[in-house]
């Protein structure tokens, strides 16, 4: 394995080498040997198609035990190293969609590996607690070590959870319970509150709402799935309850050349906001709280400006609903930032901020004032895993020592520009080139050729997420460099040329 393992000669060489492709879309890689990440491979190696024999052949073993329609293919996790996937049958692709957003540096990080085989990580990895009632000792200090050391502005307190959909979950219910307070004006309920809760009825539960966007993905869960809005299978044959929705911008590109549209479109989007607002505390079921992506990104990688969410946070304020911005796939880095709201500039960005992907571990940053008034409010059997805070401590430091965010935001660069000369080369095919850092997307001329050209590409040794009705995602690892991006380029560039 080691002779398949890329060396510092290679790193060099990709300095010197010209990566060949179709006539007018060359790519000079630029990597820098002292970034090189050594236990990455050399390239995409393809020895069957995608899914191979042995993939067949567990998947039917699969189908007999539950749904295996969305399978892709099974993986051989032991042989895949850095930025490369590998498949039972052999084949090494190139992951830039990285189990959905999800793998912050990589596979079989070397930090990682020794941090797993340290024997004083043991009890970490065997005792798993009930973190609510009955967390290890050196739970604070961990909490501490890790997400807190990465906190939004304006937040001290952190609640872990185990994913992206049961943070959400939890942290509408911290919204409603904050908004409930404020209406009595204290935290005590009446015995009407606690007999008229237990047969779901008012006042106990209350008719309150959350206002989310048109295209939002925020979990399947059932109260996540009133407010999420991307595609209807995950929606169907579920009842849900009558919330709010109100427009997302649809920004034109280039941004540059549709500045006035832009902004207008915004300023109908929030104007909407505050109909929907006013709408629906005359029903009688006010808005407790407003739920935003920074980036919808399963439902197309739709952007909206910094002012847009600046003017969202303030409408918010004005009306006293709660601000949950929804960073499950964006925070951890891939925007070149942390968290994608530091873009936006602003010192109070949030009430509530969720995480989870990149973060490893699920869970969601609040304001004092959101912290639950009693036990077993915001509260499960695990409420997280301290393995998942112990691995993201590594990872923060793997993420400072190596400077990575700067280097997402070099190979989100060239990503795009080379994005945006691919769609210069085929307009017939691929427009509307967008993003922010690697955080970065591409619309096909339709989802038909848009599923073949994932198809070819992965047969090829890319893999690349689609979002949306005909977007192409692309969510590498933050350890994903320039000479990564240089393959890619080439890679993506002979499958389109099959295309045009």
């Amino acid at each position: 394995m080691a002779s398949s393992l890329i060396s510092r000669q290679f790193a060099l060489s990709l300095q010197k080498n010209l990566w060949l492709s179709a006539p007018g879309c060359r790519y000079v890689s630029k990597a820098a040997p002292k970034t090189q990440v050594e236990f990455d491979y050399d390239g995409p190696s393809m020895k069957t198609s995608v899914p191979g024999p042995r993939s067949q052949e567990l998947t039917k073993q699969l189908g007999d035990i539950q749904n295996v329609g969305a399978i892709n293919f099974f993986c051989n996790y032991d042989e895949s190293r850095g930025n490369y996937l590998v498949d039972v049958d052999g084949n090494r692709m190139l992951d830039i969609y990285t189990q959905i957003s999800s793998i912050p540096i990589g596979y079989n990080h070397p930090a990682l590996l020794k941090l797993m085989s340290n024997p004083n990580n043991l009890s970490t990895l065997v005792n798993r607690p009930a973190l609510g009632i009955l967390p290890p000792e050196n739970f604070p200090e961990k909490l501490a070590e890790s997400l807190l050391s990465v906190a939004p502005s304006g937040m001290a307190r952190v609640q872990t959870m185990a994913c992206g959909s049961c943070s959400n979950e939890n942290a509408y219910k911290a919204m409603f319970i904050w908004y409930r307070n404020k209406e009595r004006g204290h935290n005590t309920p009446s015995e009407e509150d606690l007999s008229s809760c237990m047969i779901n009825q008012v006042p106990g539960c209350p008719e309150l709402s959350i206002l989310s966007f048109m295209g939002a993905f925020h979990g399947r869960t059932m109260g996540c799935l009133a407010t999420t809005h991307s595609k209807a299978i995950h929606k169907l044959d579920v009842p849900s309850f009558d919330w709010p929705i109100a427009p997302f911008p649809k920004l034109q590109y280039p941004l540059e050349e549709f500045t006035r549209e832009n902004a207008q479109d915004e300023a109908r989007c929030l104007e909407e906001v505050e109909d929907l607002i006013i709408k629906w505390r005359q029903k009688g079921k006010p808005v407790a709280g407003i739920v935003i992506e920074p980036i919808q990104a399963e439902g197309g990688d739709n952007h909206a400006s910094p002012n847009f969410f600046k003017s969202l946070r303030n409408i918010a304020r004005k009306h006293g609903c709660g601000f949950h911005v929804d960073e499950v796939q964006t925070g951890g880095g891939n925007t070149g930032k942390l968290w994608a709201h530091e873009h936006w500039g602003m010192d109070d960005p949030a009430d509530i901020v969720s995480f989870s992907k990149k973060l490893l571990t699920g869970g969601y940053y609040h304001k004092d004032e959101l912290q639950a008034d009693k036990p077993y409010r915001i509260f499960n059997t695990w409420m997280g895993d301290p393995t998942k805070n112990l691995l993201l401590a590594e990872v923060l430091n793997v993420i400072r020592r190596e400077n990575l965010l700067e280097e997402v935001t070099r190979s989100g660069k060239a990503l795009l520009n080379g994005l945006y000369e691919l769609q210069a080369q085929y307009p017939g095919l691929l427009s509307r080139a967008r993003g922010q850092g690697t955080f970065c997307a591409i619309d096909i001329c339709d989802d038909a050729t848009r599923s073949s050209i994932l198809l070819k590409a992965r047969d090829k040794g890319v893999l690349l997420g689609g979002c949306g009705d005909r977007s192409i995602r692309f969510r590498p690892a933050l350890v994903f460099k320039e000479y990564h991006v240089d393959i890619f380029l080439n890679i993506f560039n002979d499958v389109l040329a099959q295309h045009k």
